[in-house]
C-alpha cells in the first residue's frame, strides 16, 4: 500500500465505459469505487433529508441539481478520509469540482474521449435495471434473457435519455458542463486523456498510468 492516499477521478460522457474502467481500476489497485449514481440511489432509499430532496426532482422528471448531488458526495467522502478512492460521475460541473477542492486534493484525473458516433450507438443499445443501476448493452453485454435482469429476474428499462432522439442533446449538455472541469484539471497538470472506441484497447494504457502512482494488487492479465 502506498503511504500517500490516492485520490482519483474518471471523467467521461454517458456511454464512454466509465463504469467499466472504474471497476477495473478498483479491482486492480484496491481503490474504493465511489459512484455518484449509486450514492444517489442509496440516499433515495434512505429517507434522509438529501434523499427526500433528490426524490422531489426525480419524481418531476427533472435532473437532480448540483447542490444536492454535491451534498450527497461530500457526506460520503467525509466517511472515507482514510481510504484510497476513485470517483465516478463526480464532479460533472465546475461548481462540483470547486466543492471537491474544499475537502481534498486530487492526484489524478482520467478523461475518456470516445467518438460521438460510438457513444450514440452504445447509448441507444443500453438498458438498465432501475433498482441496482446495472447496465446492459444489447450489442456486447446483453442479459441472459432479453429484457430481464440477470440477478433479480426483474424487467429492464430503457431510460428516456438513452433513446436515440434524446442522445445527441444529452451528449452536448455533458460536453458543455464538462469542458471547464477538464480545463481546470488540465491547467493543474493532473489530467490524463485516453481516446478510442473500445474499453479493452484503452485499458492497458490506463493500467500503466495507475501503476506509476500506486502498486497494483492484480496484474493486467488478471483483468
Amino acid at each position: 500500500m502506498a503511504s500517500k492516499l490516492l485520490r482519483a477521478v474518471v471523467l467521461g460522457p454517458p456511454g464512454s465505459g466509465k463504469g467499466t474502467v472504474c471497476e477495473r481500476i478498483a479491482r486492480s489497485f484496491g481503490l474504493q469505487h465511489l459512484s455518484s449514481g449509486q450514492f444517489l440511489r442509496e440516499s433515495l432509499g434512505g429517507g434522509d433529508e438529501v434523499g427526500v430532496l433528490a426524490k422531489q426532482y426525480l419524481e418531476r422528471g427533472l435532473l437532480v441539481p448540483d447542490h444536492v448531488i454535491t451534498r450527497v458526495m461530500m457526506t460520503e467522502l467525509e466517511k472515507r478520509r482514510e481510504q484510497h478512492w476513485l470517483l465516478d460521475g463526480f464532479p460533472r460541473t465546475l461548481g462540483q469540482a470547486k466543492a471537491l477542492d474544499r475537502i481534498c486534493e486530487l492526484d489524478l484525473v482520467i478523461s475518456l474521449n470516445i467518438p460521438f458516433e460510438t457513444l450514440k450507438d452504445r447509448l441507444s443499445a443500453r438498458w438498465v435495471h432501475p433498482g441496482s443501476g446495472r447496465v446492459y448493452n444489447m450489442d456486447f453485454n446483453p442479459p441472459h434473457v432479453q429484457g430481464i435482469d440477470d440477478l433479480t429476474g426483474e424487467p429492464l428499462v430503457q431510460r428516456e435519455d438513452d433513446r436515440p432522439e434524446a442522445v445527441a442533446a444529452r451528449l452536448r449538455k455533458y460536453k458543455d458542463a464538462a469542458k471547464p472541469v477538464i480545463e481546470l484539471y488540465k491547467s493543474r497538470g493532473i489530467l490524463h486523456s485516453f481516446s478510442g472506441t473500445e474499453t479493452n484497447k484503452i485499458w492497458p494504457y490506463v493500467y500503466t498510468l495507475l501503476s506509476s502512482k500506486i502498486p497494483p494488487v492484480l496484474s493486467d492479465e488478471e483483468n
